[in-house]
């Protein structure tokens, strides 16, 4: 709900919340603060007014700007679930050869299933799949799907809500009443919560993973200027 109001009335929020304390990247505007979002509990200065984006979004970007050749090379690129705040943005990118699937969202090109992708094997350079996979009871086979259709030598982006101080993911399938979802797996969609060893678990499947703690290569100044997630690993996979 809040995101639907903020992009009714983005305009307005703009101007209120102008500033030069926090700065989100994607789109270079800079605020006196972000708002709160999160489910339960709410984190301060987390959704940027501009392009909505969040922690997560604003450091994948930061990675894909600083840290590879997203912006420049030719390329074919599969996103699923697209992000609003990326959406357009890549669209635009005469580079980019972009495709988007999902089985609900209105951005998605291709209505698809993740377990079952219509598309060859070996197909695209590149696949950004973020805030996905703890939604899937199979996740085993999404993952493979995304490794079907990853090209050799491609990359993939598979972040996820991730408890870094657990060891084991945890699912429990008897587990369907919605707020015990919510309350157990932090969001009623949830079906489980991925701990450390998600990362091998993508290894399993064949994957090069690549755990990356962006905030760790910036300055403190910058983690806090961009509100990111301290200590949040994005996870590049390579095939």
């Amino acid at each position: 709900m809040l995101i639907n109001l903020s992009i009714f009335l983005r305009p307005l929020i703009y101007l209120f919340f102008k500033g030069n304390n926090f700065t989100d990247p994607i789109d270079g505007k800079s605020y006196r603060k972000f708002l709160p979002y999160g489910y339960g509990k709410q984190r301060e200065n987390a959704l940027s007014p501009g392009t909505l984006s969040l922690e997560r979004h604003r450091q994948m970007w930061l990675y894909l700007q600083n840290e590879t050749d997203f912006f420049t090379k030719n390329y074919k690129v599969l996103h699923i679930a697209p992000e609003q705040e990326f959406y357009k943005r890549f669209k635009k990118q005469t580079n980019l050869d972009y495709t988007t699937t999902d089985l609900f969202s209105p951005l998605a090109d291709v209505k698809a299933d993740i377990c079952n992708l219509p598309f060859e094997d070996n197909s695209y350079d590149i696949i950004l799949c973020n805030h996905v996979l703890e939604h899937i009871p199979d996740d085993t086979k999404a993952m493979q799907e995304l490794y079907r259709v990853l090209k050799p030598g491609g990359m993939g982006i598979f972040q996820i809500p991730q408890d870094l101080s657990r060891e084991v993911t945890f699912s429990d399938d008897s587990i369907t009443d919605e707020k015990e979802r919510a309350k157990i797996f932090g969001q009623y969609d949830h079906v489980r919560v991925y701990g450390r060893d998600y990362f091998d678990k993508l290894r399993s499947i064949g994957f090069k993973v690549d755990e990356v703690d962006y905030t760790k290569t910036i300055t403190p100044e910058l983690v806090e200027k961009y509100c990111l997630a301290k200590g949040e690993i994005i996870p590049v996979c390579y095939k």
